[in-house]
């Protein structure tokens, strides 16, 4: 189960029970309910909610709940497709996207809470203002040196390959937030998320910035915090696998090196 963290001084306080719905397959809902701006203490409030009068997946559950029984919850969600990654949460201790997780692939009462070891905005919002921070930092763009072409910088269809399983990562943090070493060393280690980023960038046939990206990562902490754990790949909603990319690009710079 990913380890949650409360924000500073605080402790979970009992929460509210929301009167069940009526019906036959009932489920509750314990969400983490957390706002600063009140001074309160995190608490978890339940919701059950018949399960014949919502969709399938734990995001339905959440727009019904905010839509019908408490509008003061507070949640991402955009795409509903598994695809802008905003509704990154951790449900039943496992990170996922809510709009892809089936409510009927979780057992008992469903704990929703924000993903682990991030500063909560509110409620099932985490601050993403340090991931993205990260983000900007390996420059995620072609650098290019060389004069632009008349069209466009042309590839081989085997270097397009090497993009493949990188360019499909959504940003969701689901990995990061999953690797107790980012728990740990946040401030110094970018996490499994942003490295492979990196690497989608750095094996990039078109991208003429390759030492520059190397020398940026070669760091104790940047790049060498991974213990190649693979929480990662596990709970990644795409099928990526970060961990590899990573040890990718320790490679290259072994590799640079020798």
């Amino acid at each position: 189960m990913a380890e949650f963290t409360l924000p500073k001084n605080s402790k979970i306080v009992k929460g509210r029970t929301y009167e069940a719905e009526q019906g036959k397959r009932l489920r509750t809902f314990k969400v983490y309910r957390y706002d600063p701006d009140t001074g309160a203490n995190p608490r978890f409030d339940s919701y059950t909610i018949d399960l014949d009068k919502t969709g399938p997946m734990v995001l339905d559950a959440l727009i019904k709940i905010k839509n019908e029984i408490d509008p003061t919850l507070t949640f991402r969600r955009s795409c509903r497709e598994g695809i802008c990654g905003s509704c990154s949460m951790n449900m039943q201790g496992r990170n996922g996207l809510a709009c892809t997780t089936a409510i009927e692939d979780l057992k008992g009462e469903v704990q929703i809470t924000p993903l682990p070891h991030m500063e909560v905005v509110k409620d099932l919002v985490p601050d993403l203002t340090h991931v993205y921070a990260q983000f900007a930092l390996i420059q995620p763009w072609l650098k290019t040196a060389s004069p632009a072409p008349s069209r466009e910088r042309l590839q081989s269809p085997e270097d397009r390959s090497k993009l493949d399983g990188l360019y499909e990562c959504i940003l969701c943090f689901c990995c990061s937030t999953s690797c107790p070493s980012y728990w740990w060393n946040a401030d110094k280690f970018l996490g499994p998320a942003i490295l492979l980023q990196a690497y989608r960038f750095i094996i990039d046939s078109r991208d003429e910035a390759t030492g520059e990206r190397l020398d940026q990562l070669e760091d104790p902490y940047r790049l060498y915090r991974c213990h190649t754990i693979m929480n990662c790949a596990n709970v990644c909603p795409k099928g990526l696998n970060p961990a590899k990319a990573i040890a990718e690009t320790k490679k290259l710079i072994a590799e640079r090196a020798a």
